[in-house]
């Protein structure tokens, strides 16, 4: 074999391992960007999944303060028909907090948290018309009506516990954080 042709040969050796090496490094690097874009996805998604959970736990308890704030006005009797109003007016902005919430778990997903957050929903709902149900009717009537109401109101508060309790742990499987 002459130089010429041992010069051609290592040059096309050189031009293949070059392509080589360049290709590999191509599908290297587009493999590290599709996993670090699947990992700021995940991040992301993560993040967004936190924070309407928060969110919707923390509207929850806001809810749950409004109600039996409203319980303790019926309950009172100090209380007037204004006070009635004035503790029914705040579960309704305590209402729509919540139905953001809700709606927020839903988006947020999966499915499993989403489902549990609506069975929640559905039990804070219960409790909703109960307690607009009563306050309704003491402001009609100007009594409180403490009898009639307070036993179901009771009941739907207990009713929500475990819908809470599944909802939460829901959460902390779609986090990861389940232990």
């Amino acid at each position: 074999m002459d130089g010429s042709l041992a010069a051609i040969v290592g040059a096309a050796i050189g031009a293949v391992g070059g392509l080589t090496g360049g290709w590999l490094s191509v599908v290297g690097q587009s493999r590290q960007r599709r996993e670090q874009q699947r990992a700021d996805h995940q991040q992301w998604r993560d993040e967004m999944r936190r924070d309407a959970y928060a969110s919707y736990l923390a509207a929850t308890r806001e809810l749950n303060a409004a109600y039996w704030k409203v319980a303790d006005q019926l309950a009172s009797q100090e209380a007037t028909s204004a006070d009635w109003k004035a503790a029914l007016a705040e579960t309704h902005d305590a209402w729509a907090r919540f139905s953001t919430g809700s709606s927020a778990v839903a988006v947020a997903g999966p499915r499993a948290a989403a489902d549990k957050a609506a069975e929640l929903h559905l039990a804070m709902r219960r409790w909703d018309m109960i307690v607009v149900d009563w306050a309704r009717a003491a402001i009609r009537d100007g009594a409180s009506h403490v009898d009639d109401h307070q036993p179901r109101f009771a009941s739907a508060a207990d009713a929500k516990q475990a819908p809470l309790a599944a909802f939460q742990h829901a959460a902390r499987e779609a986090l990861g954080t389940e232990w």
